[in-house]
């Protein structure tokens, strides 16, 4: 199944962009990934 991409926002993608680099911001996001991705291996066994 080949999915097609939707337009681009230009709007979101400069918000994204200042999203990305603000360090605080990148860190809270590896730290969510990471807590969400230890709670799945641990309810997985």
């Amino acid at each position: 199944m080949v999915k097609i991409a939707r337009k681009s926002d230009p709007k979101r993608i400069a918000e994204l962009k200042k999203k990305i680099r603000d360090a605080s911001y990148v860190d809270e996001a590896i730290q969510k990934i990471a807590q969400q991705l230890s709670n799945e291996l641990i309810h997985s066994k």
